[in-house]
């Protein structure tokens, strides 16, 4: 059904006296007339309606990366946990389930999984995260989008197999577990608002050494100032939250590196 405009176009005159009391009533409604019209007309592709094929399309053409992942199947709860955590750890993100990591739609197997997809949220992540979850039918298959938010009040955990509550961050297309200076940042967050960096000896030691090299591990970072791994982890950890290092996963394990001034 094609779109009917909305906008009726306006003789330019003479049939202003019976509409408008004067001249410059007539230019203004024109005007506004105009205007929305071209609003109208730049906006309404985009506010056409997708069918649900051309809507996961449209998202798998996104492929994998920091804010969406891709499911073939859900076989294991405490798996996708991990993924809830680290969308909810890394500004959230959406799982769809019935992808395969090429992109090809295969479909969900069995409502079963929506079920392990619950379970996971509410029984294997602590504290419990909410999710949303919808179903589409594209090319004939079923596929869930579940929806995780940014967890406000971090870190969220995953529940391994025995049990111990495990932190992940989402980077790139991967679930990598939280260091624990990562750990340490989201604990030195919830500290009153107003904080503020003091540079004794130890932070002015620490940063000197990060000058001096481009990337530093945690282990090299503690061997380098002889601190303790608890007190360079607390205070790579300001330094990340006052904006002086950033870490950077490479590697499998984490660096870190002193930023430019």
């Amino acid at each position: 059904m094609k779109h009917q405009s909305v906008f009726k176009r306006i003789d330019f005159l003479p049939k202003t006296s019976t509409k408008y009391k004067t001249y410059s009533e007539f230019l203004s409604r024109q005007l506004t007339s105009s205007i929305y019209s071209n609003i109208f007309s730049t906006f309404a592709p985009i506010m056409r309606i997708l069918t649900d094929t051309q809507y996961i399309h449209q998202l798998v053409a996104e492929g994998e990366h920091d804010h969406q992942d891709f499911k073939f199947e859900i076989s294991d709860a405490r798996k996708i946990a991990r993924s809830i955590s680290a969308f909810a750890n890394t500004g959230g993100g959406r799982l769809l389930v019935g992808v395969k990591d090429n992109g090809r739609i295969a479909g969900i197997r069995s409502e079963e999984e929506i079920y392990m997809i619950e379970a996971a949220a509410n029984m294997y992540c602590q504290p419990k995260v909410e999710i949303e979850t919808q179903t589409f039918i594209a090319e004939g298959r079923t596929v869930l989008e579940i929806d995780i938010e940014e967890a406000i009040a971090k870190p969220v955990y995953a529940l391994d197999e025995e049990n111990k509550p495990k932190a992940y961050i989402r980077i790139a297309d991967e679930n990598i577990l939280a260091s624990p200076v990562h750990l340490k940042v989201w604990q030195h967050t919830k500290k009153e608002k107003g904080a503020f960096l003091t540079f004794t000896e130890k932070e002015q030691n620490l940063l000197s050494i990060l000058k001096e090299h481009e990337l530093l591990t945690l282990n090299q970072c503690c061997k380098r100032c002889k601190t303790s791994r608890q007190t360079t982890c607390n205070l790579l950890a300001d330094f990340i939250r006052f904006g002086l290092v950033t870490p950077i996963f490479q590697g499998h394990q984490f660096y870190f590196k002193l930023n430019e001034e």
